[in-house]
Formats: C-alpha cells, sequence, structure tokens
C-alpha cells in the first residue's frame, strides 16, 4: 500500500497526534506499506524524529486557514498516481477538507476523539472509551468505525512489556511523571515541587520530557536539586519505565492507554480541554484516579493526593487491575489489519461447486463456536441444505471475494421486505475488520438486485460479543433478541 498520513505537532496542540500515527506507521510498513507524512514546519514540530524514523516527509507552509491547507497537502501529495490510504489526525479538519483531498486516495481514513465534527471518510478511528453511536450522524452510512481502547495505537513494546509484567502488590517504591510531548503550562515542574514537599527519599522518581517541551531547562535545574530523580529526554522505551513504576503522575492525554496497558495506577491532570472527557470517564472505570483540570491543582494540593494514594495500596491494586481490562496492546495491529482488509469485496452467487469448501468452513470450530447451533453437521444434511437453499428463489446463498480469494458467506432469507441474515468468515481471518465491510457490502448488493427489501435482521447469541460489536459496527441496533437495520432510503 501506498500511504499519506496528515497530522501536525505544536506548541499548543502537542505530538499527540503525530506520534500515534507514528506508530501506525510502524506497522503498516511491517506490512509492506510505503509511508509519506504531511506536517506544518510549526514551532515543536517532529520532523527530525519522522526523518530518523525512515519517513518521507513533505512539508507544507506555517500559513493556513482550512482551504490553503486542503491546496497545500494536494501540491505535496499530487505526485503519486492515486494513494491507497490517506489517514487524517487532526482536530482542525473536516469533511469539507476531506471531499478536496478524496481524488488523491482510494480511501480516506480520519482519527479523531472529538466527534465535534462531520467527516467524510470511509474508515473512522476513536481509541477512546466512548457509546459508538456518537458518530452515527457525523459519517457516511457506508463509514467503517473502529472505536473504543480495543483499537488503541499502541506500540509493539507495550505487548511485549504486558507478557512479562510482574505482579503489581499496591506499594510504590518508583514513581514516573510525564505530562506529554509538549507540557506547555509547566505541569512537570509543580509535580516536582510536590514530590519535593513529600521528602521521601525512598522513592525513585522518573520525570520524562518530550523533545518540544518549553521549560526544558528550569525543569532540569529542579531534577539536580532532588537526589532521587532521574530525568529522560524522548525516549523510545517508555513501556519499560512504565512496568518498572508503580505509580504514575500525569496528563489524561494518548499515554492513558500505555498505562491502562500495564496496570500502571496514575493520578491524572487534564491539561487541555480534549482530555477532560475521557479522563474523567477512565476514572468512573476504575483505570485512574483523575484530579481535574491541572489549573485547579496546586502543588501542596498534589504532595497531599500523592501522599494519601501511597497510603492505600489496595485502591492502586484494584485500578491496576480495571486499566487492563481495559487495553490489551492489540490495538495497533487490529487496525493495521483493518486498513490491510480495505480491498473491495465482491459478492457472488454460490455455485455446486462450492459446496465442498462450505461444508469445510461451516464445520470449522470457530465457525461452530459462535453459530446459533454449534453443532458439526453432516455431508448428507449439509449437501440437502445446499442444493435446496441454491433452488429456492426467496433465498440468496453469496460468496464473498477479495482479490479472487474468498473470505466469508452471507445468506439472506426474503420474506415480505425483510431479510433475515446469516453470515461467517472464512476461518482464519477473524480479526481483520473484514465482518462488518462484509455487511455493507451486502447491503449494497441487495438494494440493486432486491429494493423493496427494507429491514435487516439478525439474531445473535447474547454471549457473541465479537458478532453483536461487529453488526452494530455497521450500523444494526437491538430490538429485544434481534438486531435489525432499516436500510431503506438509506444512501
Amino acid at each position: 500500500m501506498k500511504v499519506a498520513i496528515r497530522a501536525d505537532v505544536s506548541t499548543a496542540i502537542g505530538t499527540g497526534h503525530v506520534m500515534r500515527c507514528l506508530t501506525l506507521a510502524d506497522a503498516l510498513r511491517e506490512r509492506g506499506a510505503a509511508i509519506r507524512f504531511v506536517c506544518r514546519q510549526t514551532p515543536g514540530h517532529l520532523g527530525n524524529l519522522i526523518a530518523e524514523k525512515g519517513y518521507k516527509l513533505a512539508w507544507l507552509p506555517e500559513r493556513g486557514n482550512l482551504a490553503e491547507d486542503a491546496r497545500d497537502t494536494h501540491a505535496a501529495i499530487a505526485d503519486q498516481a492515486r494513494w491507497d490510504w490517506l489517514i487524517v489526525d487532526h482536530y482542525a479538519l473536516d469533511a469539507a477538507w476531506e471531499r478536496e483531498l478524496r481524488s488523491l486516495a482510494l480511501k480516506l481514513m480520519v482519527i479523531d476523539d472529538l466527534a465535534d465534527r462531520s467527516h467524510d471518510c470511509d474508515l473512522l478511528l476513536d481509541q477512546n472509551l466512548q457509546e459508538p453511536g456518537r458518530y452515527e450522524a457525523l459519517i457516511p452510512k457506508t463509514c467503517m468505525t473502529l472505536i473504543g481502547p480495543k483499537y488503541a495505537l499502541l506500540r509493539p513494546q507495550f505487548a511485549e512489556a504486558r507478557r512479562n509484567l510482574r505482579v503489581r502488590d499496591g506499594c510504590v517504591s518508583r514513581l514516573l511523571v510525564f505530562f506529554g510531548g509538549v507540557d506547555a503550562s509547566g505541569e512537570t515542574l509543580k509535580a516536582l515541587s510536590a514530590i519535593k514537599m513529600l521528602g521521601r527519599q525512598d522513592i525513585a522518581v522518573d520525570v520524562v520530557l518530550g523533545q518540544a517541551n518549553p521549560h526544558r531547562q528550569n525543569i532540569e535545574m529542579a531534577c539536580r536539586d532532588l537526589s532521587n530523580v532521574t530525568l529522560h529526554h524522548q525516549i523510545e522505551n517508555m513501556a519499560e519505565l512504565m512496568a518498572a513504576a508503580d505509580l504514575f503522575i500525569g496528563a489524561g492525554g494518548t499515554s492513558s492507554w500505555e498505562r491502562c496497558c500495564l496496570g500502571l495506577p496514575a493520578l491524572v491532570l487534564a491539561t487541555a480541554d480534549n482530555q477532560i472527557t475521557q479522563s474523567v470517564t477512565l476514572g468512573h472505570a476504575g483505570a485512574h484516579l483523575y484530579l481535574g483540570l491541572a489549573s485547579s491543582v496546586n502543588m501542596e494540593h498534589l504532595a497531599q493526593l500523592i501522599d494519601e494514594i501511597l497510603q492505600l495500596p489496595e485502591l492502586l491494586i484494584h485500578t491496576a487491575k480495571c486499566g487492563q481490562d481495559i487495553v490489551d496492546g492489540r490495538g495497533t495491529a487490529r487496525v493495521a489489519n483493518s486498513m490491510k482488509s480495505f480491498w473491495p469485496i465482491d459478492l457472488r452467487h454460490a455455485k455446486l461447486a462450492d459446496s465442498r469448501s462450505l461444508f469445510a468452513w461451516r464445520n470449522h470450530p470457530d465457525t461452530r463456536r459462535h453459530s446459533l447451533d454449534p453443532a458439526e453437521i453432516a455431508w448428507d444434511s449439509h449437501e440437502r441444505w445446499f442444493t435446496a437453499v441454491l433452488a429456492d428463489p426467496n433465498r440468496e446463498l453469496l460468496i464473498a471475494e477479495q482479490r479472487g480469494q474468498p473470505v466469508g458467506v452471507l445468506r439472506y432469507d426474503i420474506e415480505a421486505g425483510r431479510a433475515h441474515i446469516s453470515v461467517y468468515l472464512v476461518p482464519g481471518l477473524a480479526g481483520q475488520g473484514l465482518g462488518a465491510r462484509l455487511l455493507l457490502a451486502g447491503e449494497e448488493w441487495l438494494r440493486t438486485r432486491h429494493p423493496e427489501i427494507r429491514i435487516l435482521e439478525a439474531q445473535i447469541r447474547p454471549s457473541n460479543t465479537a458478532s453483536l460489536g461487529v453488526f452494530q459496527s455497521a450500523g444494526f441496533a437491538h430490538d429485544h433478541t434481534v438486531l435489525k437495520k432499516n436500510i431503506h432510503d438509506q444512501h
């Protein structure tokens, strides 16, 4: 694949957008993709880091309203005949910008976590712990969504550290302080002052700074005054530091998912408005202790809160477990696989020659485990069923293919303007984002061949949470024990 990524860093917006895009870029490059970043040359940019990682980088002028940004980006990537993907991770860009760039890419992906503007995209990723439906009115009906910490863009080092993680006992002998790649308001200095007030020389402290931190010299001076503090600059081993730490003090940004993955208890301050909702939500989920806006917490109050939490090992153990239950560290692979699975899905009618394949796929343990009837099917029964389905004018049995290879099976039982769906993937292809895309491809197929169908419905076992998620991401909603979708007049 050829992938262009539009994201920025500045002292005002922080480093999170580019850092998570670099994580995704690494995963895509491992899968054979060629990547180009497109960034504005703003104060605090990470151009050196992007170049050090071996990625091509196109600079945009430091000017720019939305129309100018679209024009500049178009010029920066128009040398390619067609990009496979354009990825946009930028709070200032919306559907109007995306429409201007549509012609340059086969598919457009948006990374967002605000849900405060419309998008014209094929795939939307929001790794926050939020309700999936909040984007429903903001994206096209055909847009696929990857919603929740299951898709958190973490580097592989976090999944590796999680596999080797020690058991956390609630005792604190090491603190980790990190307020993001910029920390424009100087929260790191506040935390160091609070730690100094504690006077706990028995607790080691690691402090991490991003290269765009404007308070670097003052922080270095403060660290020299504390013998138990080690200062780290723009590190690559954050997973190692988090695994070694017993308590985190920092901002509620993208590092939240890294902490959760490694079960690191945290005292969190929101350093930007866009961190508040997520910080509150994770606090309610028990994954960290949210202290409020950074501007409302002074160093004396912070010192008091740190001292109090040091006396509550049971709470720290509980917080560690809650965080680990939310993030498993495999989100980047899920996102990269979903993008790779976006090759067009073609649907064709099943033929007699497909009978053996369907028999093997349907009887595979992975398929039977999620079926309403998990029993193994005998060949004679399958053959009778298969022949009857092909002959029935009110049933459609379809094979889904990508680039000539089968990826799944769809069956529609049609009656009185309704179509009841049965669907499964070819064994071995789960977890790549194909399920919802297959449902949407089937929807388009039905519109052209059965325009009388208004309602799609499916019955799924309540324990089959994976399939429930797939149907919901394709626009289905619960109606008692059935999932339904009205496709009449949808475009």
